[in-house]
């Protein structure tokens, strides 16, 4: 018999399938797609050689999730590399803004908005860990008291003004850029804080990818899965949770409306989810290059992330754009995250030729082709741009709802990202990974912590459900190994 089920392959459900493995648990992983790995699939796809990164491309929390560090990618061959700047920010006919790995680099370039950056990023890392642990926490335990002082001085700021406290146009864009990776309206408590997260980490345990692309996380997982005793299903789409294998434990990586769609769920818990929000759309551009993007300024070369918004680059034009997307409304010059994967792993790059990622932020389901609007943006920054361009697709918000159910609508973080729905998703209810049926439980971004590849709802997730199946009196053998 089977011990537990779990249904998706991403980041989320093949750490679910592993937590359940260590501990013990025979365990089966069920993957609609023909590949294994959800937003970390890498596929060739305009040339065999090169490798471009389907959904997520930069892992900010790989290097500082506790459920990712569990893995040890290094040691299986997979290293997260770093370009020598985190991000970049270009401004029209100014020079760009650049987060380099080292915080006196960064202070330096940002002039006299160096010391108010400082004071901003160095106590965050100082105290990272506890940082991390508090953002990265089922937000059902008691906080970190240091760590939520620590926030509590500094989000405010952010969330009520653009650019917070700063006053320098770089040092706003360079912020500003980082809080709209919080997909919606700006500034807004939730975009302040992943600006405070991802903008420390920066500058502590970096904006690697792995080497060789993403996929080759989601394969260090299912290695060790398989390793185990577990059994991974590819091509199974499940549309009844009554047809799965006899199990004790089924955990889901889907999101509340796919979970509605295949559960046999009560009514009360079905209202509940239907209030669940989705958020606005991306809308995603793969670019096959010739050569180095030609930047105007050719230091953000130099970060393997780099982001573009409004037509000049202003964090007031990119906050406005931010805002109006979230309302549903089209703009002209969205707010767009520029991946350039060989600026941190040269091997991407095979005779020139590289991979370049990008996505706009778009209203939800948006119909639009993004790529007249990111080549737009690209070849205001960066001009030849277009000439670079051996080969392209455009991926509209609609289209990648429907390539993965998780991102309905093309909402890639799984649920608007409000202050209330980041604490209640997605339910407001004490355990938010257990479902009303027995022995089921949600295991997706729609949990806390939320999205990002860090793996911690899947982990969360499978603790609870290995803390019923203790109580069930189940085997010794099925015991939470490590805490």
């Amino acid at each position: 018999m089977t011990d537990a089920v779990v249904v998706g392959s991403g980041p989320n459900g093949l750490a679910a399938a592993l937590t359940l493995a260590r501990a013990g648990l025979r365990v089966e992983v069920f993957e609609a797609h023909q590949r294994i790995g959800g937003g970390l699939r890498t596929e060739a796809l305009f040339d065999s050689e090169v490798l471009h990164d389907i959904c997520a491309a930069v892992h900010p929390m790989a290097p500082a999730s506790p459920f990712m560090r569990s893995l040890d990618l290094e040691a299986h061959g997979v290293p997260l590399l770093h370009s020598p700047a985190a991000y970049g920010h270009p401004l029209q006919g100014r020079p760009a803004a650049l987060a380099w790995r080292d915080l006196d680099a960064t202070c330096a370039g940002l002039g006299r908005d160096g010391q108010r950056w400082r004071r901003l990023m160095l106590p965050l890392m100082e105290r990272s860990a506890d940082v991390v642990d508090l953002m990265l926490s089922t937000q059902r335990t008691p906080p970190n008291p240091k760590a939520l002082a620590l926030l509590a001085t500094r989000l405010p700021a952010q969330a009520l003004r653009v650019g917070g406290g700063l006053r320098t146009e770089a040092a706003r864009a360079l912020l500003s850029g980082v809080a709209a990776h919080g997909i919606g309206r700006l500034p807004s408590p939730a975009s302040a804080a992943v600006a405070l997260l991802l903008g420390h980490l920066a500058h502590t345990t970096g904006w690697p990818v792995p080497q060789g692309g993403s996929q080759a996380v989601a394969a260090v997982m299912a290695r060790q899965i398989e390793r185990l005793g577990g059994r991974i299903h590819t091509g199974v789409r499940v549309d009844d949770l009554r047809d799965l294998p006899t199990r004790g434990l089924t955990l889901l990586d889907v999101s509340p409306r796919e979970l509605a769609r295949i559960a046999p769920l009560p009514q009360g818990y079905l209202r509940a989810l239907s209030r669940y929000r989705y958020g606005p759309g991306a809308a995603k551009a793969d670019f096959l290059v010739d050569g180095a993007i030609p930047w105007a300024d050719p230091r953000l070369a130099q970060a393997a992330t780099i982001h573009l918004g409004g037509a000049h680059g202003t964090a007031p034009q990119l906050a406005r754009a931010e805002t109006a997307t979230a309302r549903g409304l089209e703009v002209r010059h969205p707010y767009i995250i520029v991946v350039d994967p060989a600026a941190a792993d040269p091997a991407r790059a095979v005779r020139g030729r590289r991979p370049v990622w990008a996505y706009a932020h778009v209203p939800h389901g948006d119909p639009r082709d993004p790529l007249p609007m990111i080549r737009e943006a690209l070849e205001r920054h960066a001009p030849g741009f277009t000439d670079t361009v051996v080969a392209e697709r455009g991926v509209t918000a609609a289209e990648l709802g429907a390539y993965n159910p998780n991102y309905v609508g093309g909402d890639i973080a799984s649920g608007a990202m409000t202050l209330w729905q980041t604490l209640a998703r997605p339910v407001p209810r004490w355990n938010p990974y257990r479902t009303p049926l027995p022995g089921t439980w949600l295991c997706s971004s729609a949990t806390p912590p939320g999205p990002s590849v860090h793996g911690m709802c899947g982990y969360y997730a499978a603790r609870a459900a290995l803390e019923t199946w203790r109580k069930a009196d189940r085997p010794a053998s099925a015991q939470l190994l490590g805490g």
